[in-house]
């Protein structure tokens, strides 16, 4: 199943520039499922959204069509066909 995944401007150097990337996603079709996917490609992109036992870094929102997905399953959160993942790092400074 495919799904689009969303690339913010900051992390984009880590996706080899892609605003966006279609990823095709093996059945149970799940956001960390998604992330597995994109992490075989693109290892520095998975560094800065997963930590070392493939847990969503504190700092890293996903959406799921729009729904954060920290309120439903987190990596589990199922993925309807076409789904749009939107990825929103925080940001901070002063």
């Amino acid at each position: 199943m495919k799904v689009k995944v969303l690339i913010p401007g900051v992390l984009r150097s880590a996706a080899a520039g892609a605003a966006h990337l279609d990823v095709e996603v093996p059945p149970p079709a799940t956001l960390g499922a998604a992330l597995d996917v994109l992490a075989e490609t693109y290892p520095g992109l998975d560094r800065r959204l997963r930590d070392e036992r493939a847990g969503l870094r504190r700092y890293v929102n996903f959406y799921v069509n729009g729904e954060e997905c920290r309120r439903l399953s987190g990596p589990d959160t199922p993925l309807p066909a076409g789904a749009e993942i939107q990825i929103l790092p925080s940001v901070a400074g002063g």
